[in-house]
């Protein structure tokens, strides 16, 4: 077996080239092993690289398409971390595929025995893999527009309790909420179709408590409606009922998928409706600080998705948050 520093994924001179896809990862070695042969290994498994060598790696213009390894610097504060830089020839990926992408940089790497843990800290997208990639449909600026608010933030609020309530009792918190001076109200994330609440029934109460706060302050008001659900098409049923009463804005979870995230992203573009995304399940990758995926890479990637806004969190309140990342 040949050390991958010796095959190739180890180039302390490459010159990194606009085209590159780089990523930044924090790497902690198993005891023995070099740093330098643990970054080389990473950019091996996220690549072309397998546990040995390969007489088939002739077939392929390997020198172009094996990851490189280029810079190792330990991390301030620890004895036992490292950042490690890696680029990547961007014809590694299918254009516009944040599965196909994600399958190489977090694929089976993140299980490698060379390292004892290993965290995608950021990445660098080139231009001309960016565009290939819808990106989001509508910003800050198209929201004030059909909020009609401007020179001020816009506030808005969960409704609570997030599960239990009835239809008409949920369409009741958002017409106080919204009448009370709020600018939106949004479903909680695992808040869909429910044997105490079908989403249709939430959809209707809550358009009809959009509406009559509306009337009663003569703002303009709104709702972020929840349309995850088990399956695309019924993931599309819910989208286009939204929009046919009246919705500008509909709502996603992070647990449905990059595909399906991608998916609805267009729907939301050709049917000219916001997209917000909860991300929920992110700290399961996220929240460790030597393992896992730092939640500034899961929001570029939700942006190169189509996703006009993401719930980021906050560094106040029950749930954990970096006032840096956030």
């Amino acid at each position: 077996v040949i050390p991958y520093a010796k095959m190739g994924y180890w180039d302390a001179s490459y010159a990194v080239k606009n085209t590159d896809v780089l990523a930044l990862f924090r790497i902690t070695p198993q005891p023995g092993v070099d740093p330098v042969e643990a970054a080389a290994a990473v950019a091996g498994e996220s690549s072309t690289a397998t546990w040995t060598v390969v007489w088939t790696d002739l077939l392929t213009a390997c020198d172009r398409y094996r990851a490189k390894a280029y810079r190792v610097d330990p991390v301030p504060s620890t004895t036992d971390q490292y950042f490690a830089f890696v680029a990547y020839e961007c014809d590694l990926f299918e254009e516009g595929s944040l599965a196909n992408l994600t399958a190489s940089i977090i694929g089976n790497v993140f299980g490698f025995k060379a390292i004892s843990a290993l965290r995608l800290e950021d990445m660098r997208i080139p231009h001309s893999y960016l565009k290939t990639f819808q990106g989001p449909a509508t910003g800050v600026v198209v929201e004030r527009e059909r909020l009609n608010k401007y020179g001020a933030p816009l506030l808005g609020a969960t409704v609570k309790p997030k599960l239990g309530l009835s239809g008409k009792n949920y369409g009741r918190v958002v017409y106080e909420g919204l009448k009370g001076g709020l600018d939106f109200l949004k479903d909680d994330e695992n808040i869909n179709s429910q044997p105490f609440m079908r989403w249709r029934e939430r959809f209707l109460y809550c358009m009809e408590g959009i509406n009559r706060a509306s009337s009663s302050t003569g703002e303009t008001k709104g709702s972020y409606l929840n349309i995850t659900a088990a399956t695309m098409e019924e993931v599309y049923k819910r989208a286009e009922y939204a929009k046919t009463i009246g919705s500008v804005i509909v709502m996603i979870d992070l647990v449905m998928g990059y595909t399906a995230i991608q998916s609805i992203a267009l729907w939301a573009r050709e049917n000219d409706m916001v997209l917000h995304l909860h991300r929920a399940g992110n700290s399961t990758y996220a929240r460790q600080k030597n393992h896992g995926i730092n939640f500034r890479v899961i929001c570029k990637w939700m942006r190169m998705s189509g996703v006009d806004h993401i719930l980021a969190g906050t560094v106040v309140g029950k749930l954990e948050g970096d006032p840096l990342m956030i």
